[in-house]
């Protein structure tokens, strides 16, 4: 079974980036779900699939598929880019480029 360690995206129902932090462990399906014959719902015999596990660092997400013999595919994770912005920036005399709506 192969795991994948990843950090989540944020969601577009929040707007703080506290939980974002994180690094998950979780795995992937050896098998496709299949829709159960009487109610219709999706679903499918692996029970390992609702196990997940919550990291503080990459490093030790990946130490702990290490330590288990587990083989995993570890994404990179890219850094959030925060443009400052105020304003009265768009007010300024000095402006680069000319102001529109």
């Amino acid at each position: 079974m192969r795991a994948r360690i990843y950090r989540r995206p944020k969601s577009a129902m929040q707007s703080g980036h506290g939980t974002l932090n994180n690094w998950v462990l979780e795995w992937q399906r050896a098998e496709p779900q299949r829709p159960d014959p009487l109610m219709g719902w999706i679903g499918g015999g692996e029970t390992q699939q609702q196990v997940v596990l919550f990291f503080p660092t990459r490093e030790e997400a990946v130490a702990y598929a290490e330590a288990h013999d587990l083989s995993y595919d570890a994404e990179i994770a890219h850094d959030r880019v925060v443009k400052p912005k105020a304003y009265g920036d768009n007010f300024r005399t000095d402006r680069a480029d000319n102001w529109t709506h």
